[in-house]
């Protein structure tokens, strides 16, 4: 294989993951409509996050059955404990956007995550935490994260 073709094919691949990565961005409004409906049904955003939760795990382990996915199961005694706490995060989150999607609506409640996100991305990546490619803290890089707060002022506004 040619270096240029070697090229094509990672520019291809990186393609490949900016689709599937904008798609998995899309549910995520999709994911907080629904398990806000399922709050407002039971009514109890907590239960709703546990059963959302539920709903995703018996779905993974589906497809780690038909997919018969390995892992190194005498590895986990290795996982450090703040990891373990990811899990509880992402409790927190979609609890979070259970309560703050019927009242703010779907443009501002991610408009709000996202800038969240890339606000402490910005400093994941500059202090090399939890990150395997640090990028350092540029004026340029916040300047980015102060345009989508200007949008998200904007979808507030209008």
């Amino acid at each position: 294989m040619h270096l240029a073709d070697i090229k094509t094919e990672i520019k291809m691949q990186k393609i490949i993951w900016i689709i599937l990565v904008l798609l998995a961005g899309g549910m995520l409004p999709v994911q907080a409509g629904l398990n806000a409906k399922v709050g407002r049904i039971i009514e109890s955003p907590v239960h709703a996050s546990l059963i959302s939760f539920l709903v995703g795990s018996i779905g993974l382990f589906t497809y780690v059955l038909i997919s018969r996915l390995h892992f190194q199961a005498s590895e986990i005694k290795n996982i450090p404990i703040e990891a373990w706490g990811a899990g509880i995060l992402g409790a927190i989150y979609v609890t979070i956007i259970i309560l703050a999607f019927p009242r703010l609506g779907a443009a501002l409640t991610f408009g709000l995550v996202v800038a969240g996100q890339l606000f402490l991305s910005l400093l994941l990546d500059h202090y090399k935490i939890l990150v395997l490619q640090p990028h350092t803290f540029s004026l340029q890089r916040l300047g980015g994260v102060v345009l989508i707060i200007i949008g998200v002022l904007v979808i507030r506004k209008f």
